[in-house]
Formats: C-alpha cells, structure tokens, sequence
C-alpha cells in the first residue's frame, strides 16, 4: 500500500493515512489554533487542542464524504478496497467501476449529498443550540467546510466527483464508458490549467484570489485527469481487440501420439527455446503439458518409438480465457492474478495458444503502427 499507514477499519473498509496528511493535520490545527487563541475565555494551550479537535473533526467530515462513496458501492456489490486520507483530502478505492450509467452516477454523487446532509445538520444544530462562542465558532467552521467539500467535489471533472457524474451522464448518453471518462477528463484537465493560472495570477497580485495552494490543487487535478484520460484511451483500444488477437505467434502447442524423435526435431532443435509445450488431441482439446527438460531423461535411442504423451503430466491450475473475450479483461486478469501467461481457448474448449503481456504489448503495437 505504497507508504500509507493502516489506522484501522470501518465497515469493513481498511482505513489508511498517507504520510502526506500529517503535514495537512499540523498546519490546519495551527492555522485554526490561532483563530481560536482570539478568545479571550481560551487561555494557554487550550486554543491549540480546540485546534487539533478541529482538524480531526474537519477530516472525519472527509471520511464520512468517501463512506458515502462506499456503502453506495458495497450496496452495488462492489468491494471497496480502502479508503485512505492523503494531502489533497480523501480516496475511496473501488473493485471495480459500476455496471451501469445511473448506479456509476449514485456512487458519485453519495459523497457530496452526505457532505450536504452535514452541511445542513450542522447549521441548524449551531442556530438552534446556545453554545460558547468558540463552539460555535468550530461548529460554524465545519459546516462550512462541508459545504465547500461539497461544492467542490461537484466540478465537472475528474477526479472529482462532479467529473463522475459527469462521466455517468456522457456514458448513458453515447452508451460507451470510455467516452464518458474522455470527456470527463477533458474538462478536469480545463479546470486544472484555470486553477494553476489563477494560482499564478493571484502570487502575482493580478488577481485578488489564488495562491500557491491553488497552484498545487490545479496541477493534482491536471495530473489526474490526464491519468483517466490515457487510462481511457488504453482501454477503448484494448477493447477493439479480443483474447485471440495476442496469442503468441507459434504457440508452443504439439499434438499427441508424436513421438520424442519428432518432436525434439520439429519443435526444440534450433526452435524458440520454450520451457514446456501444451499437448493436444484430435479434437484439439488440451491433454497434458510436456516439460522440455523431460526428454532428457529417455535415452535417445528410445526416443524414435516413446511419444509424447508418455511424458506428459496434467496440466495443474492452468487459468483459462475465452478467445473472444475483450483483451482489456485479459490484461485486467493477468495483473489481479499476478500471472505470467494465460491459455487461450475456444467456446468448445479447442485450444487457440498462450497468451502474455509481451503478446498483448506486441499486439497494440502493431495495431498502432
């Protein structure tokens, strides 16, 4: 998990803080530290415990923010992974993306409605409640925020949340997930060079707003949404290809009944120095698999009149695609699986060949060349 810390769990859900946040957590208790020591009635080291309550307070806000996410998206079926807090705020980490438009669009927009519900709850609590000022001061301090979460979250463009419902209204539009990510991405990329032109004016003193905060927040945004969009772009290609079109050229497949004379001469001598072969049937069905190595262990003059498929062991845990399924699902597999290769077959089980990362690589190459 990178160099997060593990706090704990809620819901389920493995709760993390970036590094990052504890320089986000000290500077916010001194900035609100100093905001309450105005109060006369706070005295000592009072204000900065208030201030650190705050900011603890401030980042629950952003925890309750991304459990919206979540139990939206544990409600869909999808596991949420983390969530963690980092220099920027918070980030769920889903399974998986929706199965459709308006459940991508209720996961999205969960987290502002719940910054919204505090927002409001907050507000009437501090005009109904009598409370010291400096409470009141806290709790005027958090509704706002919640709400200033809120709104921001809702800019159109990712990785914000307004990007994903944005992403959800394109997606339902055109019917094509890729396209709503583009185009979300596209407009986040936008408000990244405002904010960073903003920020830059407003260090200038050209304009009465932006910092170098603004700056940093724009290029979080730019890095982003730039990220989402070549993730996009990588997909819509991957998908226009299936599991077939990046088997491995010459797959190291033999047929059965072959005898080692054969097959040392056809297929090892002066051949890719494959580590195993697959051994097939007439039906192409998979057999068995043959280790290279194995031959060794007949003599040779035995090798014209031994077969192959005294030699071969079943094939133990071979993981299995269809031929026509999308190559980004194939790429999707290998990573979650951490697997080097993949048999590739057909509905009916014939074998089509093996498949890697190096083919896949090879295959979108080729395509874009």
């Amino acid at each position: 998990m990178n160099n997060n810390i593990r706090v704990g769990s809620l819901f389920g859900i493995p709760f993390y803080v970036n590094p990052s946040w504890f320089l986000i957590l000290g500077l916010v208790t001194l900035s609100y530290g100093q905001d309450l020591a105005r109060f006369p009635q706070l005295s000592g080291g009072t204000p900065w415990i208030l201030g650190l309550v705050t900011a603890l307070l401030l980042f629950a806000s952003v925890v309750a923010h991304e459990l919206g996410h979540s139990l939206v998206a544990i409600a869909q079926g999808i596991e949420v992974k983390s969530i963690t807090l980092f220099l920027f705020g918070g980030l769920a980490s889903l399974e998986k993306e929706s199965n459709t438009p308006w459940q991508a669009f209720a996961v999205a927009i969960a987290g502002p409605a719940v910054s919204l519900v505090l927002f409001l709850a907050l507000t009437i609590f501090g005009s109904q409640i009598s409370l010291p000022l400096p409470a009141q001061a806290i709790i005027g301090l958090l509704a706002a925020i919640n709400l200033a979460l809120a709104l921001f979250n809702l800019i159109p463009g990712l990785p914000l949340d307004g990007g994903n419902v944005l992403k959800s209204i394109v997606w339902q539009i055109t019917g094509n997930q890729n396209k709503g990510i583009l185009v979300a991405s596209r407009v986040g990329q936008g408000f990244g060079w405002l904010a960073i032109a903003i920020g830059s004016l407003g260090i200038l003193n050209i304009l009465p707003i932006g910092s170098f905060w603004t700056i940093l927040i724009g290029w979080f945004l730019l890095q982003n949404a730039g990220s989402s969009a070549r993730n996009a772009q990588v997909k819509d290609q991957m998908e226009a290809f299936t599991a077939e079109d990046a088997v491995i050229p010459n797959s190291p497949i033999i047929p059965a009944g072959l005898n080692i004379r054969e097959f040392a001469n056809e297929y090892v001598i002066g051949k890719t120095p494959w580590r195993r072969f697959l051994i097939i049937g007439a039906d192409n069905q998979l057999l068995g698999v043959l280790a290279t190595e194995d031959i060794k262990h007949v003599p040779t003059s035995d090798w014209p009149h031994a077969t192959v498929d005294s030699l071969m062991q079943h094939p133990q845990q071979m993981v299995t695609v269809n031929a026509s399924q999308s190559l980004f699902e194939v790429a999707q597999l290998l990573d979650q699986q951490k697997l080097s290769e993949l048999l590739v077959v057909q509905s009916s089980g014939e074998v089509v060949g093996l498949l890697e990362k190096a083919s896949i690589i090879k295959c979108l190459q080729t395509s874009a060349a």
